[in-house]
Parts: structure tokens; sequence; C-alpha cells
């Protein structure tokens, strides 16, 4: 126990907190990953495309895009418990509303919700953690976090494959709600205060600027698979993207108090670790969409059999994270991000040849070296990059960080979802007889190759990088102020 000195402390106790965000993280993932799997169905269903689908993904990612940047003026203008209630709140509410949901449209209104919920919960999350767990503690509780974060999409696909076999996609939601409601009564019960409110000014033109740049990036990115890359909204979308961010940065360098802080980028390791954690998001994020529905549409195989196989490489990559948490406690970064790099390289190399004629145990090998690979890497390099910050820039390098990673997830994904569908309009062109029973599967499956050798190409640049990575050695930290920690 660390006691620091002060009028009023208050104890921190560390593991209900703790409790409290790996429940509310773990359903919010689950629900996130779990409606991969019942794309396919949402497309014959609703009537749609998989560009437009996609939506379904994109969508939620461009909410957090949005959202999530301002998570770090929100941090310090409201206390934990008050943002805590609000994510599960927001969460409740859009996945109920996804259960009841009796249109694509509504679906699509659900996910913003929810979506919003997850954006204030992830920067609240690991802000709440960097303040509560000292230095040399935190590989450990960050692997902890992946053990059961990690687990959610694991176990998703698998149980939301078994639910649209039996049920209908509608019961992922109604299986997610009560677990959701019950992480709101534990958060209400058990979550403390741990942030410091400072209340800074709210300015209105970084908000802006904020929202135009991030949001006009994803939308830009995410509407080329229904628009093409030469379309005016494209290219209109990402340009002001670009030029808001440019702007707002500007900004943020002459502001006293600047809504995000970035001079957390002269930190030289947090940017490195920035990076690969960019790049690894959105190879693992490119694969959960890709991977369902090539052994569904590719190999013909059922919801709850495609769940099954893709169920080993999640379960793996969960129960590694503590593994690795510790390995970067004693050890530091390197020793597991060029490994990882490596290993998702020599995956997606193989990925990147599949035929409609590969075996359902090759993809079972394949996708778990694949999550091994990302274990390694997320969690050691995301850890040593806020190590590196002090902790008047906790706020801002959470932000970032989770802002970065969705808007890298929706870039990865429409990329990737753009790529497989040109291959899939190319390739149907080419076949003598497009309505033969062959030509969907194996026009798909060309496409995903495709596909994956994008992520390939990612998965190199992330390895050059973490050449570069340097372990960070800080000395330890005091409590919050004004608090008593007690890590049980």
């Amino acid at each position: 126990m660390t006691t620091i000195a002060g009028q009023q402390q208050e104890t921190i106790k560390t593991t209900p907190i703790l409790i409290s965000f790996l429940i509310a993280g773990f359903i919010g993932l689950f629900s996130e990953t779990a409606l991969n799997m019942a794309l396919g169905d949402l497309i014959q269903q609703f009537g749609v495309g998989s560009s437009t689908i996609q939506w379904l993904t994109t969508g939620y990612l461009l909410t957090l895009g949005i959202l999530v940047p301002v998570s770090g003026l929100l941090l310090q203008w409201f206390s934990t418990r008050q943002l805590f209630i609000a994510a599960l709140a927001f969460s409740v509410t859009g996945t109920l509303i996804a259960a009841l949901a009796p249109s694509f449209s509504i679906l699509m209104v659900a996910r913003v919700i929810q979506a919003i919920g997850t954006g204030l919960l992830l920067p609240l999350m690991f802000n709440t953690i960097l303040l509560i767990f000292p230095i040399h503690r935190r590989g450990a509780i960050m692997g902890l976090m992946g053990l059961v974060i990690m687990f959610a999409p694991a176990i998703g696909p698998t149980i939301s494959g078994f639910l649209i076999e039996n049920l209908s996609w509608h019961w992922i939601f109604w299986v997610s709600l009560p677990f959701l409601v019950f992480a709101l009564v534990f958060g209400i019960m058990f979550m403390q205060n741990v942030s410091v409110i400072t209340k800074p000014k709210i300015d209105i033109t970084s908000i802006v600027l904020s929202s135009l740049g991030f949001g006009g990036i994803v939308y830009g990115f995410s509407t080329a698979g229904e628009s093409g890359w030469g379309s005016f909204i494209v290219i209109a979308s990402i340009a002001v993207g670009f030029v808001s961010l440019f702007l707002f940065s500007i900004r943020q360098f002459k502001m006293d108090q600047p809504m995000i802080n970035l001079r957390v980028f002269k930190y030289p390791m947090f940017t490195l670790g920035l990076a690969a954690v960019f790049i690894a998001f959105m190879v693992i994020l490119s694969s959960a969409i890709l991977l369902p529905l090539y052994l569904q549409t590719g190999l013909g195989l059922a919801a709850v059999t495609a769940g099954l196989i893709l169920l080993p490489g999640g379960v793996l990559n969960g129960l590694m994270s503590p593994i690795t948490g510790r390995i970067y406690d004693k050890y530091g970064p390197r020793g597991l991000v060029i490994p990882g790099f490596s290993i998702i390289i020599i995956t997606l190399w193989n990925l990147s040849g599949v035929t409609t004629a590969t075996t359902a145990v090759t993809i079972v090998v394949l996708n778990t070296l694949l999550m091994v690979g990302v274990s390694l890497v997320m969690m050691p390099a995301q850890t040593n990059a806020l190590n590196q910050l002090p902790k008047d820039l906790y706020p801002d390098g959470t932000a970032l960080m989770n802002t970065l990673q969705q808007v890298s997830g929706a870039i990865g994904t429409a990329v990737a979802i753009t790529i497989m569908s040109s291959t899939q309009s190319t390739y149907m062109q080419t076949v003598s007889d497009p309505n033969s029973a062959s030509a969907i599967p194996e026009a798909l499956t060309a496409g995903v190759q495709n596909a994956f050798t994008f992520g390939l190409v990612l998965a190199v640049i992330g390895l050059v990088i973490s050449f570069f990575i340097k372990s960070v050695h800080l000395a330890k930290e005091e409590a919050p102020q004004g608090k008593v920690v007690e890590n049980t």
C-alpha cells in the first residue's frame, strides 16, 4: 500500500475498479466482433452489398474517430464515475436498440450509440490504469486486460455462429445486454474517482477541426468501397480530413491549454509505439472481417463452423496476453514486438495464397499464428509508448492512442474490403460463366488474397519500426494526489 500525505485521503481499491473495466470492455468488444460473423446473413436479409454492410463496422469506428479525440478533454471535465456510468448507459441503450432493430438503418443507428459508449470507455480505462498502477506493474495489468478483452473477440464469432444457426443475429445483442447491465450496476457500486478535474477551457474550433479531420479521413476511406477511389466525394473527404488535421495540429501548439497536447510526439518511444499499434490494429481488424467472409463464401462453411475455426487463435491470443505482459515487465518490448511482426509477416504471406481448396485445418493454424503475432505486438508496444509520458500527459496520450487505433481500424477495414470488392468485380468479368456455382467463391477468394497482400505490406513496415523501439525506464510513480492506493 502506498500512502500520500494529505488532509483528506481516499482509499483506492484497484481490484474492483479493474474488474468494472474488464467486464465492460469484454462485452463491448464481444458485440463488436460477434457481428462480423452475421455480415453474410445481414447482406441477404437487408438486401445490401458488402461495401454497404461494412458500415456496421466502419460507421462504428467513424464515431469513435470523432468522439475519442475529445475524450482527453472529457477526462479533465468529468469524474471517473460520471464517465464510466455515461459510457455504460450508451452501451446498454445501443445494444437494446440493436437487439430490436428491424432494418439496416436502425441497426446502424444502434451501432453509433454503442460506439459512443465505447468511445467514452476506452480512453477512461487506459487513463485510469495509468493513474492507479505503478509503472513496474503495468505490463502485467495490461496483460490481464488483454486476457479478458482478447477472449471476447475469440468467442464472439463462435457464439454468434451458434446463435445465427439456431436463432437469429438479434440474439448477439440480447446475450450481451444483461452483462452490460451487470457491468453498469457493478460500476455504480464500486467505481471510484481517481482523476483530477481541472476543467480546462473548451475550444470549439479545435473540436470542429478534430471532428472534420478524423471523421473526414475515416469517411473518405470507407466510402471508397462504394464510390471508387477516383470519386469526388472520396477525394474531397480525405483532403478535408488531412487539411483539418493540419490546422488542428497548428492550433494545438499555439494554445496554452490545447484540447490534445501534441507535444506527446516529442517522446520518441511514444511515437514509435503508436505507429506499431496503428499498423497492428489495421491488420487485425481487416483480418477479422476478411476471414469470416472467406470461410462462409469462399469455403462454403456454416457460420457456426467458421466461428469454431477462428476460436483457437482468439483464445490463445487472450491466454498469451498475461505472459507477454510479464515478459515486458522483465525484459522490455523489443524481444516481443520484433518476433511478433515477424510471425505476422509469415502468416499473412501464407494467407495471401489461400484458395477455395484450402483446408479448414490450415486456416486454424494460420489464424492462430496471426493472433500470436498480434499479442506479441499490441500490449507491449502500447504499454511502452504510454510509459514514457509524464503523468500530466496521460489523458492526451491515451486519447491519441485510442483515436488512432480506431482510425487505423476503419482505414484497414475499408481498404481491405475495397481491395476485395474490386478484385471480385474484375475476376467476375474474366470468367466465361459468371452464373456458375464456383464463380462467386473463387472471385471472393481472389479478392481476399489481394487484401491479405495489403496487410503483408503493412506488417513489413511494422517490422522496420520495431527495430527502433527501446525499453522505457522511469522511476516509480506516486499515487494520485490525495489518494491511498490499495493494490490487491
